[in-house]
């Protein structure tokens, strides 16, 4: 079973020769990584062509942001199933897509999420947030949840048949396609119970006020055209509060 991985860049010479080092360390060999560039200015290119693994596909040009970078990557991509390594993240272990790929070995299974845990950008040891999905509950979306987006994984025919991300949706296309994919269409999520992506702050749903009202404002866009009501805006952001105190136990 082929996992094919798309990472978005854009002038992140400083991080992608870690997303290189990540990929190079996974066990599964069955991986085809294809990376959408936006242009890059600075070294972006050259780290990934000098990398310890590059990119079976690589393609760099203007576009209209992440989410349409990553609709590019959804159309060049040609695994069974697929995932996202963003320019600032990295596996916390090199057996993550082994246990992805395990799971995905039953025929029924639709998607696959696990953990996250939000590091410090300046030391990536240190553990900000740590996001525990939990099992997969559908009613769970009117409480406001929704599993980590840089842990989920998809088998790729449902991006061909359900689309890949609006981009109407400047900073809440991923939440857009967990409620479309797993609330509206309900296909079969299974929960693995370990962390598979370690994610720098200051991203940019964070990023400042204006932008943490912008992504309050999409949010809820996209629970009315789903059927969700206020009171899971206000749960949503509810929610997140644990994370800064919850620690892994190992």
């Amino acid at each position: 079973m082929k996992i094919s991985i798309i990472t978005a860049t854009y002038n992140r010479e400083k991080t992608v020769g870690e997303v290189c080092e990540s990929m190079a360390a996974q066990t599964y060999s069955d991986l085809e990584w294809v990376v959408i560039d936006g242009g890059s200015k600075d070294a972006t290119l050259e780290v990934l062509k000098q990398g310890q693994r590059q990119p079976d596909v690589l393609v760099s040009e203007p576009d209209k942001g992440i989410y349409d970078a990553l609709n590019k990557g959804l159309k060049l991509a040609s695994g069974e199933v697929i995932g996202l390594l963003h320019s600032d993240d990295f596996y916390p272990t090199e057996d993550v897509l082994e246990e992805v790929a395990k799971a995905f070995e039953d025929p029924s299974v639709d998607a696959v999420y696990g953990d996250l845990d939000y590091v410090s950008s300046e030391n990536t040891d240190k553990i900000v947030r740590h996001w525990v999905s939990g099992e997969y509950d559908r009613e769970n979306f009117r409480k406001g949840w929704m599993p980590p987006h840089p842990a989920f994984y998809m088998r790729r025919k449902y991006y061909e048949q359900l689309g890949g991300f609006h981009l109407k949706y400047k900073i809440a296309a991923d939440y857009d396609s967990m409620v479309r994919y797993l609330w509206k269409h309900q296909l079969r999520a299974v929960y693995l119970p370990k962390v598979l992506m370690k994610m720098r702050t200051g991203g940019a749903s964070n990023r400042s006020l204006k932008n943490i009202l912008q992504k309050s404002q999409e949010d809820y866009q996209v629970m009315r055209e789903n059927g969700l009501g206020l009171s899971t805006l206000l749960r949503k952001n509810l929610s997140k509060i644990p994370q800064f105190f919850k620690r892994r136990a190992s």
